[in-house]
């Protein structure tokens, strides 16, 4: 799901990083005591592509010295690797982050996950807004410290990483007859993967990010990615 956001907290700025214009570098800067947070979902137990190349193409500058650099990484199962890869990049930008934090919510990689228990969903989801209270509170304070839970061992990265890889073949995915021709799913793909044919979604790239919007976003449901998808449901957060 669309989980990819930058945070700035003292000046209450919020973007999500799909929004950026990924043909030129990105311009970021920093005032005196403002912090700088990113949030981001998990992908095969490492960063989502879009995060990875956002991380790369950022230009930082910061005013003063007195800022907060921190993730929130949210997960079904694991968070992986995602502190030290995103650290790594960040690092070559000349910063570090000073805090991690982690929150569990449904896993919504429906080919493997179950989300047709709705109670269950619910139940992830009533922890998670009590989990993102205490992130919060603690990103208010400045917490220091690794504070993820549930973290792998750094040694996972290339398998992963080769499993991300055969996950984002855009060749997954089938369009079953219940399709309305909406375009929903065209128009909200961060890449611009898809795109409309005789009002049927066609996916121009051979690889994509993943992140399903398509799928969960569908309001038939129509769109499905490998045998499972159909049976274990979307993520509509109510």
């Amino acid at each position: 799901m669309d989980s990819f956001w930058i945070v700035s907290i003292s000046l209450q700025r919020i973007k999500s990083i799909s929004k950026f214009d990924y043909s030129k570098p990105i311009s970021l800067s920093l005032e005196e005591g403002e912090n700088f947070g990113l949030v981001i979902p998990v992908y095969s137990w490492v960063l989502p592509k879009i995060v990875e190349d956002f991380i790369k193409k950022m230009n930082l500058t910061v005013k003063g010295s007195s800022h907060y650099f921190f993730p929130v990484v949210t997960y079904g199962t694991t968070p992986g690797v995602n502190d030290r890869l995103a650290n790594g990049l960040l690092k070559e930008k000349g910063f570090s982050f000073d805090a991690y934090y982690s929150v569990k919510m449904p896993d919504t990689w429906t080919p493997v996950f179950n989300l047709s228990d709705k109670e269950k969903v619910k139940k992830i989801n009533d922890q998670a807004t009590l989990d993102s209270e205490k992130v919060a509170a603690d990103i208010a304070s400045k917490k220091k410290g690794n504070f993820m839970q549930r973290r792998l061992p750094i040694i996972v990265e290339p398998f992963s990483k080769l499993s991300y890889a055969n996950m984002r073949k855009t060749k997954h995915f089938h369009v079953e007859d219940t399709c309305i021709g909406c375009s929903l799913c065209a128009r909200n793909c961060p890449i611009g993967a898809i795109e409309m044919e005789d009002k049927k979604p066609v996916w121009i790239k051979q690889n994509c990010l993943m992140c399903l919007i398509c799928l969960h976003h569908c309001p038939k449901f129509a769109i499905q990615y490998g045998k499972n998808s159909k049976k274990h449901g979307q993520y509509v957060h109510p």
